[in-house]
């Protein structure tokens, strides 16, 4: 089993305003890394950006299939998709680290609700995790170029007739 090693802090408190992707929004967030894990900091300061696994504490049900919010039209299997509601409720963003403070790390491109439990980090090492030529699946037919504009959550993303969800 697993225990948390840290709690995320952010602004967002709702899932329907929470960013359903951090490389879309700037906002600002910390990781509140607990004592007993602070030394396994060393050296993160150097990196730019961060892998977080992180529990989705309030996730409502599993479901192994799911309307996705940039396709609210048919179902996915939630495997290939990135929607909270999964057999195990494990999130994975990627966040830029901005500021290292003892065992506060700042970050940039929260997408997380605030409180998550935190499971693990992982530096982002550009050699090891960049790749050429990839497909993205029935994503790469959604027109996600305007996302960027706009801070897509699941309520900005009715709201603009981009998901019927």
């Amino acid at each position: 089993m697993y225990r948390p090693i840290g709690v995320i802090h952010s602004e967002y408190t709702e899932q329907e305003e929470t960013p359903i992707q951090g490389i879309f929004n700037p906002s600002m967030g910390e990781i509140e890394v607990f004592p007993e894990f602070a030394a396994g900091l060393a050296d993160i300061e150097s990196f730019s950006h961060l892998y977080l696994l992180y529990y989705f504490h309030r996730a409502t049900s599993a479901k192994l299939t799911q309307k996705p919010f940039l396709d609210g039209e048919k179902e996915r299997g939630i495997f290939a998709i990135r929607h909270f509601n999964r057999p195990n409720p494990i999130g994975l963003s990627i966040v830029e680290l901005v500021e290292v403070r003892g065992n506060i790390l700042v970050i940039r491109g929260v997408d997380i609700l605030d409180g998550t439990p935190l499971l693990d980090i992982k530096p982002y090492v550009r050699q090891f995790d960049h790749r050429d030529e990839v497909k993205s699946g029935w994503v790469d037919n959604q027109h996600t170029d305007d996302i960027a504009v706009w801070n897509a959550s699941p309520r900005g993303l009715r709201d603009r007739g981009r998901t019927n969800l």
